[in-house]
């Protein structure tokens, strides 16, 4: 998420083809003097209009409250993994709680980007940090649902083989495999950042974004097409195993159709989670789109959509294993204060 201000100069620029480079402010005396000064009127009070301080708390206090509330009740869910074995010698919930994890991460880092794009300079290897992170959870999340797809296909179409197919020790291979593929697509952008301004990384502040560090046209398609990449392949996934589960339905004796039902809702709701993470990559097409339509409250209509986009998809992870698996809730529910909201399935 951009600050109101940068967003006005990423959209005067569109059109062009350029190349954004980062510039210390001790080189800017020059050519810093014309940015500074005051706005028409009209032009403040139009389209480029800023969030009032009380309208910009307001939203800070919301986004991180829902924050903190959401990441409570992960802490919550992994607390009740790590204290009963039954869950973490299962590979099922060894892949949920990894994704919790994971959403605990790009929650906390997409928080931390939403408050700082409030015109908050920071150090600009910390920034590289959390940056890094933000973008390495981004990637993790639809791999790491594509990968519990699979096992609720071996689970109902090969149950047989399904101890010796899934083991835990595969799963945490499988786990360090995703963790590479999201480093390998990211890091290089960070680390071009740093060499090519490493004279100023631990001394220089700047405004905190994806957008801030990664301006080399080449890196952003690189990033485009490997997103692409990645996400038609989880697509591709998550239709192959639904199908695969809903013609194994019709096969199996009805003792057995309750699980099948249950494992194909569990893929549609895994394909809700990843279509709301899509809508992140979509959100730089979309920004033109949003100001044009929405010119007087545009920056509401962003707000709303970061909510969306980055609060939302959080919240399905509890509910898809918290609320909906019967064996995991009992537990869960001795843990939680509103434990009476649990207590009926």
């Amino acid at each position: 998420m951009l600050a109101s201000h940068l967003q006005q100069w990423v959209l005067l620029l569109s059109p062009h083809q350029c190349e954004i480079k980062y510039r210390n402010s001790d080189k800017q005396q020059y050519t810093g003097g014309p940015s500074r000064l005051p706005l028409p009127t009209k032009r403040i009070t139009g389209q480029f209009k800023r969030d009032s301080f009380d309208s910009a708390l307001a939203k800070n206090v919301l986004v991180v409250a829902l924050g903190i509330t959401i990441n409570y009740i992960n802490a919550t869910m992994i607390y009740t993994f790590r204290k009963h074995q039954v869950f973490y010698t299962n590979p099922r919930y060894v892949l949920f709680i990894h994704l919790v994890i994971n959403d605990m991460i790009q929650l906390t880092t997409s928080i931390l980007l939403f408050v700082l794009s409030n015109s908050l300079n920071i150090n600009a290897f910390l920034c590289c940090i959390i940056v890094a992170f933000a973008a390495f959870t981004s990637v993790n999340t639809p791999l790491n649902l594509a990968v519990m797809a699979v096992e609720c296909y071996i689970a109902v179409c090969f149950p047989l083989r399904h101890s010796e197919m899934c083991t835990v020790k595969r799963i945490y291979i499988l786990i360090a495999c995703i963790w590479a593929l999201s480093v390998l697509s990211s890091l290089p952008d960070i680390i071009y950042f740093m060499a090519t301004n490493s004279g100023q990384l631990f001394v220089s502040n700047l405004l905190c974004s994806i957008n801030t560090l990664v301006t080399n046209h080449i890196f952003i398609k690189k990033k485009d097409y490997l997103y692409i990449v990645y996400l038609v392949s989880v697509w591709l996934v998550f239709i192959y195993t639904y199908f695969k589960i809903f013609f194994a339905a019709k096969s199996l004796k009805s003792v057995k159709c309750s699980e099948t039902k249950k494992a194909r809702n569990t893929i549609v709701l895994h394909s809700f989670q990843l279509l709301l993470c899509m809508l992140t990559y979509v959100y730089p097409m979309a920004l033109k789109s949003i100001v044009q339509l929405f010119s007087l409250y545009y920056l509401h209509v962003i707000y709303v959509w970061y909510i969306l986009v980055q609060i939302l998809p959080r919240c399905a992870s509890p509910i898809l294993y918290g609320l909906r698996d019967v064996l995991f809730r009992n537990h869960l529910k001795k843990y939680l204060p509103c434990s009476i909201c649990l207590s009926h399935e």
